[in-house]
């Protein structure tokens, strides 16, 4: 199995970007990096070909969240080095939704560039949604009047804790939360099950997915808590196999 620590003394013994590249420096296009908040930071590169792989993980989040062409997403996101949502401006402009960046913009300008454009879809952190409706408050802004009707978060687990979504429900009448993760060395991982909020479902046709026991790595049986095991099939120029996610 690969893990996190493996990629952390490669890019240290190999600075800055470690050796795990399938082809020459010139083919990648694209770098990102970790938040760090588990440790060391660490980069990633993609090609043209692995970054739009992740860009079709991210309009498949889309599609289950039933978003489409119709919708106007806002992206209350910094677009900062951390890979975060730069993938999904992507993926909602190949669902054919105006996409709208919000980096760089006061958190009261964002709330007024959602309103004052009919956004429907916003995508931020959970603690972020939260944070605009308390702006929103303090300035008299009633969310619950806007055109949103979904709210995508990812970047934390949040939205998983019931109390916390039901907090931002409360602050964005009408919206629903709508939960996704992933990872910045292996990608848009899940999407929120239409059914039911508690479930998140892998990607399986981008994924294999391994649940295994943290302390004897032997896989588990279905219905059994465990670790998850990544491989991705489709961001070939960085690859991982067998990842332990943690």
């Amino acid at each position: 199995m690969t893990t996190k620590q493996q990629i952390v003394d490669d890019q240290a013994a190999h600075p800055p970007f470690g050796t795990n590249l399938t082809y020459p420096m010139s083919a990648y296009t694209r770098v990102s990096q970790t938040s760090g908040t588990s440790g060391q930071a660490i980069r990633w590169l993609d090609t043209p070909a692995s970054w739009n792989w992740m860009v079709e993980c991210w309009a498949t989040v889309f599609e289950r969240s039933g978003v489409t062409a119709e919708d106007r997403i806002f992206f209350a996101f910094s677009f900062g080095p951390f890979l975060g949502f730069w993938t999904g401006f992507n993926a909602g402009e190949r669902v054919g939704a105006l996409c709208m960046p919000g980096g760089g913009m006061s958190t009261l300008a964002r709330i007024q560039a959602i309103i004052g454009n009919a956004v429907t879809v916003v995508c931020c952190t959970p603690t972020y949604a939260i944070h605009m409706g308390q702006v929103a408050a303090e300035n008299h802004i009633d969310l619950g009047k806007s055109s949103v009707r979904a709210i995508i978060v990812a970047g934390e687990p949040g939205a998983a804790v019931p109390a916390t979504r039901a907090t931002i429900e409360g602050y964005w009448a009408g919206a629903k939360v709508w939960d996704h993760h992933g990872m910045t060395e292996i990608g848009p991982v899940t999407y929120q099950c239409p059914k039911n909020d508690a479930i998140l479902h892998v990607i399986e046709e981008h994924y294999i997915a391994e649940i295994i026991d943290p302390d004897t790595l032997q896989p588990l049986p279905p219905g059994v808590q465990g670790e998850l095991v990544l491989t991705n099939l489709g961001r070939h120029g960085s690859p991982l196999l067998r990842y332990r996610t943690g």
